[in-house]
């Protein structure tokens, strides 16, 4: 059983080496050790703290995102519906100048259409009384002649004739 039981020399040499080791360890390790674990947890702590931080400053932006998003649906929308009023604001105008010009035109039209039908109306008076003259003419050559006849005509028309 020697064997398995230690002797009282090595366990007095074993505390007396661990405990010397043990306060080596106290008073020269221990403290850099625990001051390095300390500030590697601290380390952790403030990159989980950034982390989160990070975290919901990236879900701020992405719901101002989103709202930016709607802003710029909604402004658009309303550029289109701008556009398509001012659209067919242009084509009503335009439109109604249109109508408003082909009025003017075809007044204009009907008022030169009436002048020259007058003109031809007055051409046509003037060359239907010059004809009308020239047959006159002829006609009272032939029948009167040069005789008392024409002298007879002549004083009948002088007495019919009333002089203002």
């Amino acid at each position: 059983m020697d064997l398995v039981t230690p002797g009282f020399g090595l366990v007095f040499w074993a505390t007396l080496t661990f405990s010397i080791l043990l306060f080596i360890l106290g008073k020269f390790a221990w403290k850099p050790i625990l001051a390095a674990l300390s500030e590697r947890e601290k380390k952790i702590s403030d990159s989980l703290e950034l982390a989160d931080r990070t975290k919901r400053e990236m879900e701020a932006v992405a719901a101002s995102n989103e709202n930016l998003l709607q802003e710029t649906r909604l402004e658009r929308e309303k550029m289109m519906k701008e556009a398509r009023t001012m659209k067919d604001e242009i084509i009503g105008s335009a439109k109604k100048k249109a109508e408003e010009d082909a009025r003017q035109i075809v007044a204009q039209a009907k008022e030169a259409i009436d002048k020259e039908k007058a003109l031809a109306m007055k051409q046509l008076k003037d060359t239907a009384t010059l004809l009308s003259i020239d047959i006159a003419e002829k006609i009272l050559r032939c029948k009167l002649g040069y005789g008392k006849e024409q002298e007879a005509l002549i004083s009948e028309y002088i007495d019919n004739l009333n002089l203002n």
